[in-house]
């Protein structure tokens, strides 16, 4: 009997045990559920203006604004590879700039390695305009004489650094590049066998200039492109052009019902091999270049802004309507979905602009001067004013929230 005493005191102490465990693991829950709906630390977001010189700062987990003054105004905004710089492209003014968030990434964790501030490293250069941020370098393609600026990231802030000029001989366009894994890059080339300004080639340098494969495929005209590293992917009205480092060249066909649209905006994903490609007369598709696949992911003509998520495994959509839409790239499913902002007027002079992380989607509202930001956990949806009028976004820092004490 009284083992038997002993033994349901026993069970009766193990059961309120368990019970406290399992409170703990709800709390522990609710804790991280709480936590997953606020932004990572590191995460900053940086904006311009479209009639002032200011630059706008945010850090959406401390809800701190600060400002800092560009060359000139109307400046498009771009991050750099690492995430911790950006540059900053003032196209009509031919000058190009660029800017240190201060923040470090070391392995798991984040040091607040400076104070955020403009970088040293700026050039003058012809109408820079297409950018893109490969193996430690800061790349821009010259419209005014087709050639490219290079500097390195790790000379944001020293002393005397300048940006390289490397002229390819090319003739003056709106092109476009994508650096290669190796070092050598797929630039655009004019041969004027199309009107306009787009170019028609894509050729393989060196890092002088000098041309490693010719040109393979003539278009009908390109524009917008993507690398990984692997694949240099670019828009063109004959198809899909896919230019790898070796010279190799494909041309991927548009769906059978595109008519004469094609997509004149490529974006990278987090899956080697795999892109986006949007277009406003169709919408947005997933193309697999290994494949030679091209999959519709949202079939849509009112869509306003379509940016891959800051670590490209999202595919975000802002249509006039002001609906707000999140695909999974991997599944091409709808994640979230949300009225994030009023209706725009497809001929507006200025539309908002977007940045999107795993956390939040962040929305410029040019005719408020506020940033909203959407919560993807909860949908809610917060303002900030930013600047008289916001102009361009982009995303500096990192997804991560861990410091660490020397």
């Amino acid at each position: 009997m009284k083992n038997k005493f002993y033994k349901l005191l026993f069970l009766f102490a193990l059961s309120l045990f368990a019970f406290s465990c399992s409170n703990d693991d709800d709390n522990h829950d609710d804790h991280e559920h709480e936590h997953d709906s606020e932004e990572h630390t590191f995460v900053r977001i940086l904006l311009s203006d479209e009639k002032t010189t200011e630059i706008t700062l945010f850090d959406p987990s401390e809800d701190k604004i600060s400002s800092f003054t560009a060359k000139f105004a109307k400046s498009s905004l771009y991050t750099t590879e690492s995430g911790r710089f950006a540059g900053i492209l003032h196209r009509d003014n031919n000058f190009v700039e660029t800017f240190d968030s201060g923040l470090e990434m070391h392995g798991d964790h984040v040091d607040v390695d400076d104070v955020a501030k403009f970088g040293v490293l700026a050039t003058s250069a012809l109408k820079p305009t297409h950018f893109k941020s490969k193996i430690g370098e800061i790349l821009t393609f010259n419209d005014g004489d087709g050639t490219l600026s290079v500097g390195k990231e790790t000379d944001v802030n020293t002393a005397g650094a300048t940006f390289k000029t490397i002229n390819a001989g090319l003739l003056a366009h709106h092109g476009a590049m994508a650096t290669f894994a190796n070092g050598t890059y797929a630039i655009t080339e004019k041969d004027n066998s199309v009107t306009g300004t787009l170019p028609e080639k894509v050729k393989i340098i060196d890092n002088t200039g000098k041309t490693l494969f010719d040109a393979k495929i003539q278009t009908k005209g390109i524009h917008g492109n993507a690398s990984d590293g692997v694949y240099a992917v670019f828009g063109s009205s004959s198809g899909i052009l896919v230019v790898e480092s070796n010279g190799d060249q494909k041309l991927i066909a548009h769906p059978e019902d595109f008519g004469t649209a094609w997509f004149g905006s490529i974006l990278e994903t987090a899956s080697t091999g795999k892109f986006i490609g949007y277009t406003a007369a169709k919408g947005a598709y997933l193309i697999d270049v290994v494949n030679s696949t091209v999959k519709p992911i949202i079939q849509n003509t009112t869509i306003m802004q379509c940016k891959v998520s800051y670590d490209h495994t999202k595919l975000a959509v802002l249509l006039h309507s002001g609906d707000f839409k999140l695909y999974d790239i991997s599944s091409l499913q709808v994640s979230k979905e949300v009225k994030a902002t009023s209706e725009t007027a497809t001929d507006a002079t200025l539309k908002p602009q977007m940045a999107v992380t795993n956390r939040f989607a962040y929305v410029t509202s040019p005719t408020t001067g506020e940033l909203l930001q959407v919560n993807l956990s909860t949908l809610a949806i917060k303002k900030t004013k930013v600047s008289s009028t916001p102009y361009m976004i982009t995303i500096l820092g990192y997804e991560n929230s861990e410091t660490h004490s020397h």
